[in-house]
């Protein structure tokens, strides 16, 4: 494709940062890439033109995602919870202002966002939530507190579920676009046993939040909150690679423990659990490359919960595999006697167990697939 050929840096090839970690390619590059890239509207290649999008068909999308793969590259904004969650969300329930004003800088890469949904109180029972918005005319005043406010600390906006009725539960919630440049709002980076800091505890105090900045009706947010969770739970064409993704497992299995007299890998039962996984993985991408077809761009449906579901069983068994596979090698946190990939798989290994937690339980979701896909009756104390 002549416009890779002439945009992308070429020292950026096959350097895409690994997930949840700092890349330590050029940054000049990376903004030059990035920048290149929102300006023909393919950061978010399926948005409308006039939001900073490429209106490209989902099937137009995906061929410029493979482009860019063929290339080594990847998309700098693609993970973004701004590209990735809110957008989207905004696009089907915001009003023409609140679309105008906020798509186009998501697009072109300019505005961070964050997501205000846990509490400490009210985790997997999310509606239990206590953060208050109270009007006051023209604005919200809002107190209370969020939790595990992923990248609090660099965000210019936070998407907020805020209670704006104490006499209902679920139907007693609003959901806020909050300015974290606004007076009365603290963030507190929590130090993880790595070292760094990828959550937060968010403190609002006396917050105003303008009356134009609620998205959806007023007790409404629950249903628009659900809707994000649904694109939240989607794996991203635009995630980042995870470690040894462009090497096939095998091979990365043989290189580590060699052949048998019969050329295949020489550990048998190692090989049999090899083979499943690979199975498996094969199954969950042409699972969802159905369903993307099946919704023919309508977006995500119920089904994201089965495939969050099975994705976080993959991933995990694929860390698991590997940490085997490097045996001694593979438990490493620093120091040259480890190879890059094994440390980015050990990480990956450990920041994996959350998978299952995020976007909504594995239980939660079981629950929703019960009710939403099965059609059986609510469990008690079910938030699907």
């Amino acid at each position: 494709m002549f416009f890779l050929t002439k945009n992308f840096p070429r020292e950026l090839a096959g350097r895409a940062p690994v997930m949840g970690q700092q890349d330590a390619a050029d940054p000049e590059a990376i903004e030059t890439w990035k920048t290149r890239l929102c300006a023909r509207g393919w950061g978010v290649p399926t948005w409308p033109v006039e939001y900073g999008g490429g209106e490209l068909s989902p099937a137009g999308a995906r061929v410029v995602r493979e482009e860019i793969r063929a290339v080594g590259g990847w998309n700098p904004i693609g993970w973004s919870m701004g590209v990735r969650m809110f957008g989207p969300t905004l696009l089907e329930y915001g009003t023409e202002a609140q679309k105008a004003r906020h798509l186009p800088p998501i697009a072109r890469g300019e505005t961070r966002w964050c997501q205000g949904y846990s509490e400490p109180g009210a985790g997997s029972d999310l509606a239990s939530l206590q953060t208050r918005a109270e009007d006051r005319g023209d604005h919200f005043l809002v107190n209370g507190q969020k939790i595990w406010t992923s990248g609090a600390q660099y965000a210019d906006w936070c998407f907020c579920l805020v209670r704006t009725d104490t006499s209902k539960k679920h139907e007693g919630i609003s959901f806020l676009m909050i300015d974290m440049r606004s007076p009365g709002i603290e963030v507190r980076p929590i130090r993880l046993i790595s070292g760094s800091s990828p959550f937060c505890e968010t403190f609002f105090t006396d917050v105003k939040v303008p009356k134009e900045n609620l998205l959806g009706p007023l007790n409404g947010g629950w249903t628009v909150g659900k809707r994000l969770l649904q694109y939240e739970r989607q794996r991203s064409e635009d995630a980042p690679a995870r470690p040894g993704e462009g090497r096939p497992l095998d091979e990365v299995a043989i290189a580590q423990i060699g052949r048998d007299q019969d050329g295949r890998l020489a550990d048998s039962d190692l090989r049999r659990r090899l083979t499943e996984h690979l199975m498996d993985r094969k199954l969950l991408r042409l699972t969802m490359d159905r369903a993307a077809a099946e919704a023919k761009g309508a977006g995500p449906s119920a089904a994201t919960s089965i495939l969050k579901n099975v994705s976080s069983a993959v991933n995990q068994t694929r860390a698991e595999l590997l940490l085997e596979i490097y045996g001694h090698g593979g438990l490493g946190w620093e120091g040259e006697a480890f190879g890059p990939d094994a440390l980015a798989n050990t990480r990956e290994w450990l920041s994996g167990k959350a998978s299952t937690i995020y976007a909504g339980s594995y239980e939660i979701q079981n629950n929703i697939i019960s009710k939403r896909i099965l059609g059986l009756p609510d469990p008690a104390g079910a938030a699907a």
